[in-house]
């Protein structure tokens, strides 16, 4: 059994409850992050909000202090001239202590007087402008090209999903993304998703396993390969994918939730009572945090009567 999805607050955008559960963050988090200044202060926040909290949460759990985090965004919004909210526009991570930024198809510092040292003035230019193609592009600097624009389908699919357009013009977004990078984790496991809802089990799972095969760290691929197991009734087959999606992120709410539920169909009480003890700590607020709580307090009544 799924997880069921939450319903937004509104078409224009994302409530305080949804950005919690769609970002894997506490209250406490959000809280924090706005006050930084990381994200702007609203009652309806929008899906680049969700990107910018994922970056942020994945930074943190890197344990990257907050001052290096603001130190790397001022770096990358004076060096890259169409850059106005890193957290949600780039690729960003952490190797060790420093933050590094993706960018067409270049991996560099992203702090003030270390960004771009390895480069030489042309390719500064280049990356300032955010990867401006010239004719004479060699063979790597057009697989780089492809690259982007599968990043652009891919954010084109999302686009239209939150929108309400369509499915069939998301889907073909999505196909153009996987066209152009056969290795687009996120077009993939979306692509998957829509074959999952239109009950296209075998279809999705193919999906599904490709966009695992392309980033084995994806946590959400081996969660939705876990949710279709369940479908299926393959009951440990999706007890593996759920564990192998906590594993890659402790922090995975819906996982805990998902295998509690699944602890319980096998009759499996005291794990069962783990999950929901751990997914209440990982979710203290919304609607699905009720449902967990009554069904820790019915398992406990059921352990104690024996």
């Amino acid at each position: 059994m799924s997880t069921p999805s939450p319903s937004f607050g509104s078409s224009s955008g994302y409530t305080r409850d949804d950005i919690l559960r769609i970002a894997g963050i506490t209250r406490r988090q959000l809280s924090t992050w706005e006050k930084q200044g990381f994200i702007q202060p609203t009652e309806q926040f929008q899906f680049g909000d969700i990107l910018a909290l994922k970056t942020l949460k994945k930074l943190r759990e890197l344990k990257i202090p907050a001052a290096r985090i603001r130190e790397a965004i001022a770096a990358l919004v004076g060096w890259l001239h169409d850059v106005q909210h890193p957290l949600s526009q780039l690729r960003i991570t952490a190797e060790g202590k420093r933050i590094t930024v993706h960018l067409s198809g270049n991996k560099m510092e992203a702090v003030s007087g270390q960004l771009l040292l390895d480069f030489d003035g042309s390719e500064i230019e280049k990356l300032r402008t955010m990867g401006d193609k010239s004719k004479t592009e060699k063979p790597a600097a057009r697989s780089r090209a492809k690259d982007e624009e599968a990043e652009d389908w891919f954010q084109k699919g999302l686009a239209l999903e939150e929108t309400g357009r369509p499915v069939t013009e998301a889907i073909a977004a999505y196909k153009k993304a996987i066209e152009l990078n056969p290795d687009a984790a996120g077009a993939l496991v979306n692509l998957g998703t829509i074959s999952f809802r239109a009950r296209k089990l075998r279809e999705a799972e193919g999906l599904y396993k490709r966009a695992v095969t392309a980033d084995p760290d994806y946590a959400l691929a081996h969660f939705n390969l876990g949710n279709l197991n369940d479908e299926l009734g393959n009951t440990e087959v999706a007890r593996k994918f759920y564990q192998d999606a906590i594993k890659l992120n402790p922090r995975y709410a819906d996982a805990f939730f998902n295998l509690a539920l699944l602890h319980e169909k096998n009759n499996e009480i005291l794990q069962a009572i783990s999950c929901w003890q751990t997914y209440l700590r990982l979710d203290t607020t919304s609607t699905w945090s009720k449902t967990a709580r009554k069904q820790l307090d019915r398992l406990k009544k059921s352990v104690r009567h024996k």
